[in-house]
């Protein structure tokens, strides 16, 4: 009977031992189960970031196009073509394109690599109003040369520089945006690509 009292106290002595050694197991290893957290949450919220329109701007134009016909030197009768143009100017990132590098012991977001912007600039030209005369046609052809034209002036008109200037500063802001979750976290962010300047990392 007393062999049986010290056998259960054995046992039951090593099943605590067994479940103080787990406890304690888990507890340690706490914090790197927290870090391989951290980086599957950032590396998703990465991986969720695709290609971002960060500015659209939508321009309207009209212009009138007069075309003569000249006999012996003198105009003798005319023609004129107005033009409505509606021109839609896009800056975006493939964001796809970025690359990051998420360094989980040190808590950093290493920023390796930015995408240049993609300009898009797509102006559509529709004939409002056709002044025809009897001697003087208005042919498929000049409408044609019309509306080209009309489409490069549409093009010209554009600031491209300034656009991609506002695109940049509104790509940093959505980074910032984006990033937020990161610094809740406690990660730092580094750029070494030299575009991200003004993020406030």
């Amino acid at each position: 009977m007393r062999n049986n009292k010290i056998i259960l106290s054995f046992i039951a002595g090593a099943g605590v031992m067994v479940l103080l050694f787990f406890g304690l197991k888990s507890c340690l290893n706490l914090g790197g189960k927290t870090e391989k957290s951290d980086y599957y949450v950032l590396t998703n919220q990465i991986a969720r970031m695709n290609k971002m329109v960060v500015m659209e701007q939508n321009i309207s134009s009209m212009q009138k196009t007069k075309m003569g016909y000249e006999m012996f030197g003198k105009e003798v009768s005319s023609n004129s073509i107005i033009t409505y143009t509606k021109t839609n100017a896009q800056v975006s990132y493939d964001l796809n394109k970025m690359k990051i590098e998420v360094d989980s012991i040190n808590k950093k977001l290493v920023i390796t690599e930015l995408p240049d912007a993609d300009i898009r600039i797509t102006p559509s030209v529709e004939i409002q109003s056709l002044d025809d005369s009897f001697f003087n046609r208005i042919s498929e052809k000049d409408i044609r040369n019309v509306t080209e034209k009309a489409k490069e002036t549409a093009i010209k008109s554009i600031d491209q520089n300034q656009l991609r200037s506002e695109g940049h500063k509104q790509l940093m802001e959505n980074l910032n945006n984006i990033f937020v979750l990161a610094k809740a976290l406690n990660y730092t962010i580094e750029d070494k690509t030299g575009k991200i300047g003004i993020l406030g990392l």
